[in-house]
């Protein structure tokens, strides 16, 4: 009942019938009458309901009148409504396009700042190679977090790690090592896998390939007792591993089994400190004897490149000038 006496029907009908209550009451003699009654003071009941009746009429008459203004207030807005609808339609249309094309920029812009953020993560690791840098052959290898790594290749997250490229001069060969702390090959999970790698840099047209310098690697005992662990090899120059470099980097060679893992597994080992462990690579240019490498690598790191060979020039003199039977007094390597 109450929606249908909201309808447009229902209210034409009241004002139609109220229209008509108030013609007939509008006639000029029922108001010459009501006047004449009212002013001689009769108080007939049925006459003075007409009166309450008639102002009641007279009242809703105008409530209609309202709402029939009210109503063609709403329908000129709701046609308003209508004329500007479309137009907000095709605003939106193009807020939802405009939406759409921030977003497709913001993944642009995400992606792109993923790239950056990639970039700058190998420019940051190039400036820390830069810092350590070495340009005589030799690096000392600082190789940190040791047990995180292991646990790494053991899970095999990852098989191995390269250490920061170095050179042999200012205009040399360049070179890195990787190293597989739980082996590669038939050394897996038997021995620590040390290998050479050769680079491609922008000196490679002026030097001389097959590369066929002597590699050696120690692993430094970092207790006063200094049983270093150290190997060598010689390059096979017949392997693509030593041809000038057509990649980044050739191919990597070495030694397998260049340390048992027992050794380094143990808790409170020599190679292992504070979580660290140190390796030095050394390209040999001068054909140093083998039997002075262990004087070579015990000989302090912190001094001078030129003070170490110094000093092994020494050595080898002295041994070169010891009577015959001091030098038998030496032993085999």
């Amino acid at each position: 009942m109450k929606d249908h006496y909201l309808t447009e029907q229902h209210q034409h009908a009241i004002t139609k019938v109220v229209h008509q209550i108030l013609s007939q009451l509008n006639d000029r003699q029922i108001d010459s009458d009501l006047s004449r009654i009212t002013s001689a003071g009769d108080c007939n009941p049925a006459t003075a309901q007409l009166q309450e009746l008639y102002e009641m009429l007279n009242i809703l008459s105008g409530g209609i009148e309202t709402l029939n203004s009210d109503q063609q207030r709403l329908s000129n807005e709701s046609l308003q409504t209508q004329i500007t609808l479309p137009t907000l339609t095709e605003e939106l249309s193009r807020v939802k396009l405009s939406i759409e094309e921030s977003n497709d920029f913001l993944e642009g812009v995400k992606h792109n700042q993923d790239i950056l953020k990639q970039d700058l993560a190998s420019l940051q690791e190039k400036i820390s190679d830069l810092q350590h840098v070495s340009h005589d052959g030799t690096f000392v290898w600082r190789i940190t977090n040791f047990k995180e790594k292991m646990i790494d290749v053991q899970s095999e997250r990852q098989t191995s790690i390269y250490s920061p490229p170095f050179y042999s001069s200012q205009t040399g060969y360049k070179m890195r090592a990787r190293l597989y702390l739980n082996g590669d090959g038939n050394a897996r999970h038997t021995h620590m896998s040390l290998f050479f790698v050769l680079m491609r840099s922008f000196n490679d047209p002026i030097l001389k390939f097959p590369f066929n310098h002597k590699v050696t690697f120690c692993l430094y005992d970092q207790t006063p007792a200094q049983r270093h662990i150290l190997d060598s090899f010689r390059p096979d120059i017949r392997s693509n591993s030593f041809q000038r470099p057509r990649s980044d980097m050739n191919i990597a060679s070495g030694i397998p089994k260049f340390l048992p893992l027992e050794m380094i597994q143990q808790e409170g080992n020599p190679y292992v400190q504070d979580d660290t462990m140190f390796i030095k690579i050394m390209v040999d240019f001068g054909d140093t004897p083998k039997t002075l490498l262990p004087y070579a690598v015990s000989l302090n790191p912190g001094l001078p490149t030129h003070i170490q060979q110094a000093l092994i020039k020494q050595e080898a003199e002295r041994r070169s000038q010891q009577q015959p039977g001091e030098q038998s007094q030496i032993p085999p390597e």
